[in-house]
């Protein structure tokens, strides 16, 4: 239910232009950077996450903060031993402010590219959210999008392989990442979910994304059928990633480990849009 009640805070100012939002508190509050299992690790912020996977080869940087908070995950990354330079590649999750404003700073001080799927190209290099919806366009700094990645595409550095999956819907480019991580002797699946909530979509008669029904319907079965053991989303609360961070740190190994949580995610955005598309075909 507070995952609930913090979507409905949270989705009116995901949809307004940067100017107008008053920005919760957490999105720009400073945390220090931990470690969550095998080679990835927390570098973003209380309230917005940015993991980063780190390899000898290379690291690669997953979704990103707020503008003003891009020099949070710079530090960050320099606290747990990751030069600019060092960075690879930064992945894209959506294209809203929220999660994509500081990647233009993010690649210039470190020279990596970004990948995208074609969904969200467009949305990043123009610097704005493309989807009719209830409060008007988001907008953040445009960012070149140095490689276009299709559903199953793997991002690689080294050994370590990430694998686009595309859940469209929240916007039309949402992609949802997936790892192979080991842990001991245990091979466990890790995914970074795109959001799937309405957030004020349009779901009728959205001229700039005419889909987005049958996309939000597509994405709710695969991510439906799709395995994780650790779930990291980009809103951590979502699943508690800062408090798991804390019973780990106090003896719950596997305090990560919750192949309930994703199917938890879904089952509760699926409510979400039922409620969205019944209020929004009574207009």
């Amino acid at each position: 239910m507070k995952h609930r009640i913090l979507s409905a805070l949270v989705a009116p100012l995901l949809l307004l232009t940067t100017s107008a939002i008053a920005s919760p508190a957490l999105w720009s509050q400073t945390v220090k950077p931990f470690h969550i299992a095998g080679p990835v690790w927390y570098v973003g912020t209380r309230g917005l996450a940015v993991y980063a996977i780190v390899g000898r080869e290379g690291t690669i940087l997953l979704s990103g903060p707020m503008a003003g908070e891009a020099g949070q995950v710079e530090r960050n990354l320099a606290t747990i031993g990751v030069r600019p330079r060092q960075v690879k590649w930064i992945l894209n999750s959506h294209a809203h402010f929220d999660h994509a404003a500081a990647f233009a700073q993010l690649r210039r001080w470190s020279g990596a590219k970004l990948v995208a799927s074609a969904g969200d190209a467009s949305a990043l290099r123009r610097g704005r959210h493309e989807a009719e919806n209830d409060n008007g366009f988001t907008r953040f700094p445009p960012v070149p999008v140095d490689r276009v990645v299709r559903d199953g595409e793997q991002v690689r550095t080294g050994n370590i392989a990430i694998t686009a999956m595309l859940t469209p819907g929240h916007t039309a480019g949402c992609t949802t990442w997936t790892l192979p991580i080991v842990e001991g002797s245990r091979t466990l699946r890790v995914v970074f979910p795109c959001s799937i909530t309405v957030a004020g979509n349009h779901l009728y008669g959205n001229r700039a994304y005419p889909t987005i029904d049958a996309d939000y319907r597509r994405s709710f079965a695969r991510m439906g059928q799709l395995h994780a053991d650790i779930v990291l989303p980009m809103h951590p609360e979502l699943t508690d990633v800062l408090e798991r961070a804390a019973r780990r740190d106090a003896g719950d190994a596997d305090a990560f480990i919750d192949p309930s949580a994703l199917p938890r995610i879904v089952a509760e955005a699926r409510a979400d849009y039922a409620a969205a598309r019944e209020r929004q075909s009574k207009r």
